[in-house]
């Protein structure tokens, strides 16, 4: 075996490989030779030189010596007429720890977890099934909604930012995903929109799933309560004693002329049936609106007023 070749050679791999390739070569080949996994003889001294091969050729600095001067030139020390201030003139020694390599590369205080299911070691002999990675817990965003969105239903698009995997299976970077959310009418505060395993992803890990948890922005003139809709309405003491129509705009367009011809009191509300929220169950039904009222009194009233006042409600008791 070539000095200046026994590291790719170990690796399987040619003197041109990318960083992608040596790290794909090494996580196949140290899986492989690992001493849990493989007891014939001879595995243990391959999975030590693979840990040294790869110590070498992922470190750009100790590549370079080694592509030129080979292992002697590494680990002796590059010849004094070709170093240049002192630089790379440094002897290499491997750690000679090949699971600290293998612990560094695959991340981790448990490097062999992808192949242990609740602790228990390989069965060398024994046929292994597939194991099942451990996902991360989910993501939680919150995903605000006017309530017009909630009474029509629109489609919403989410951009995220998430680690995915590169091709080599070990490396990974930062992409953009968008996530569409189709909103139902009739969705309410709180509900949970889950987008199944869309988090990081990891060599050795389930992408956790993506929760978008509704929530809802105040409306200038309703209050939603569950399926109904509060409008709450300032009327004078004359229109509470005597009656009144009110004109209550809708979340799709309309007007309704609604006449009040009771006497309001202070625990009086007007509910209108079938004009609230769509349910989300079924959007051809709807809660109520129920109109509440703040009666505005006068801050004074002149004797005149105050003798008609009397005059007219002592005529109603009367009656």
């Amino acid at each position: 075996m070539s000095l200046k070749n026994a590291y790719y050679e170990a690796l399987e791999i040619n003197r041109t490989a990318s960083d992608a390739e040596i790290k794909k070569a090494y996580r196949r080949l140290a899986v492989k030779f690992h001493p849990k996994r493989n007891a014939e003889a001879g595995s243990a001294e391959k999975y030590s030189l693979l840990g040294e091969a790869y110590d070498v050729l992922s470190d750009p600095r100790k590549k370079a010596i080694y592509d030129k001067f080979g292992e002697e030139g590494l680990k002796a020390g590059i010849p004094p007429e070709f170093g240049s201030d002192g630089a790379w003139s440094s002897k290499y020694t491997y750690h000679g720890n090949p699971d600290k390599t293998f612990r560094q590369f695959f991340g981790g205080d448990n490097p062999f977890a992808d192949f242990f299911t609740n602790d228990a070691p390989l069965q060398f002999g024994v046929p292994q099934t597939t194991l099942q990675k451990t996902q991360d817990p989910p993501i939680e965003r919150e995903l605000y909604l006017t309530l017009d969105d909630l009474f029509l239903g629109c489609t919403k698009k989410i951009k995220i930012s998430r680690r995915v995997l590169n091709d080599d299976g070990h490396t990974s970077c930062i992409k953009d995903k968008i996530l569409t959310v189709d909103v139902k009418p009739g969705w309410r505060e709180g509900t949970r929109v889950v987008f199944p395993k869309e988090g990081d992803q990891g060599p050795d890990r389930t992408p956790a799933d993506v929760v978008l948890i509704v929530r809802q922005k105040s409306h200038p003139l309703f209050i939603r309560q569950h399926n109904d809709l509060i409008y709450k309405l300032k009327i004078s003491l004359m229109n509470a004693l005597t009656g009144f129509s009110v004109d209550v705009p809708t979340l799709d367009g309309r007007l309704l002329s609604i006449p009040i011809n009771d006497i309001v009191h202070p625990a009086y509300n007007k509910v209108v049936t079938g004009e609230g929220m769509p349910l989300s169950q079924d959007s051809s039904q709807r809660g109520d609106l129920i109109i509440t009222f703040e009666i505005q009194f006068p801050e004074k009233l002149s004797s005149d007023s105050k003798g008609l006042i009397k005059q007219a409600l002592s005529s109603g008791y009367e009656d």
